[in-house]
Parts: structure tokens; sequence; C-alpha cells
């Protein structure tokens, strides 16, 4: 294993220290994974299909959202566009990240952006802040956390398409979708502009849910976006 002169242990270390940090989180990847997985298949998407959107997206919020308008037959740019806002939070978490990892170089900064997920970036940040650990050790353990995640999300959703593919069409899986929304929003729900944000978007989406091609939804997000900003800059 590598060190650098002052006996540290650097990347491949970070590295395997990330796998294991990443892994008891796990336990919530997994299923989520699985019920993309199945639900994809249900939806009409071939497994080639399901495979290369979870690997090119790599977010499930965005797959799931993406996944519900290909169904309402919504236009591929409101689809891209949709996704994209969802994942926009991506792009605070790149900056965030960028002020640890300064002098890296970039390839191993665009090879990040795949990994990039909330999972290896709320931990990432975490041991950044409290270990002052040599730049390569940080680099290896973003990496391995990444590495981690990703794996088990793609293992899942594989898993939860192959399982799908045998789900008798009777069976209800319509319910997944919220279900699924409700367990990733809940956690967040602990302040009020956070509440507020959650209950305009949730109610301008199903009071707009008869728009065509989806577009009540983008405009549920933004809605929901504004109030919860403006109650965070205005609160007492």
């Amino acid at each position: 294993m590598p060190f650098d002169k002052h006996g540290s242990p650097t990347v491949w270390s970070g590295f395997f220290k990330g796998v294991a940090n990443a892994l008891p989180l796990q336990i919530a990847t997994v299923p989520f994974g699985v019920i993309f997985g199945a639900l994809a298949i249900d939806a009409g998407l071939s497994l080639g299909e399901t495979m290369a959107m979870t690997s090119i997206v790599v977010a499930g919020a965005a797959q799931l959202v993406a996944l519900q308008m290909l169904v309402d037959n919504a236009p591929a740019w409101l689809i891209v566009f949709t996704a994209a806002f969802v994942n926009l939070r991506m792009a605070i978490y790149s900056a965030s990240l960028a002020v640890h990892w300064e002098g890296v170089g970039p390839w191993p900064r665009v090879l990040a952006a795949w990994f990039l997920n909330d999972q290896s970036y709320a931990l990432s940040v975490r041991r950044y802040v409290e270990r002052r650990e040599p730049r390569a050790a940080r680099v290896g353990f973003f990496f391995g956390v990444g590495t981690c995640c990703l794996s088990c999300w793609l293992s899942a959703c594989l898993f939860g398409a192959l399982l799908g593919a045998h789900l008798p069409g009777s069976w209800p899986t319509d319910f997944a979708v919220p279900v699924v929304f409700i367990s990733l929003v809940a956690p967040w729900l602990r302040t009020w502009p956070n509440a507020a944000t959650a209950v305009v978007a949730g109610a301008l989406s199903v009071a707009l849910a008869g728009w065509a091609n989806g577009f009540g939804v983008v405009v549920a997000m933004i809605a929901g976006i504004v109030v919860g900003m403006g109650m965070e800059r205005y609160k007492p």
C-alpha cells in the first residue's frame, strides 16, 4: 500500500475506508434500486434500456421522475430538463467538494461526476471536515464511497429488472413510486422551509396532474423551491 513522505496512507487506504464507510448505507440503496428496476420493466422498458438508463443517469429520484414521464409520453426535451432540474443539487455538491480537491487533475474530476451522489457527497464532506488527511487519501475516500454506492445501485437495478420481468401483470406496482419518494423526502422535513417546499410542490403536483406532458411537475418543483428559498431567507 502506498504511503506519503509522512507515513500517512494515500489513495488506496482512503479508497478502502470509503468502501467500509459506505457499506452500511446500502441497506437503503438496494431496495430502492430493486424497485426502480422492476418498475422500469413494468413500464415497458427492455432489460437493456433499463440498465442503460440507470448506468447513464445514476440518480434514483431523477430516474423515477423520467420513468413516469416516459410512461406519460412526455417529449424528450421535457424529460431531460425535468431530470436535470431534480438533480440540480449535484452542482452545489460539486462546488462544495472542489474546495477540498484543490490541485487534483482534470481527469479525476471528470470521473468523479459519475460517482457523485448524496451518499458519496455527505460521507466525503463529513470526513474532510473531521480529519486532516493528504489530498490523495481524500480523493481515494470519495471514489471508495462512490464505487460501493454505484456497484450496489447497478446490481440492485439489474436484479429488480430481472425480477420485474417475471412479475404477474395483475400485481399492483404503481404504489411503489410514491412510497419511495416519501421515504426519500421524509428525512428532510425537519425545518419549516423544507416542509413548506414539500407541501407546496406536492399540492401543486396533484392540482396540475392534468397538464399535458407532465409539465405540471416542473411548475410544482419551481414553485416549491421558490417558497422554500423565500422562507429560508426571511425566517426570523
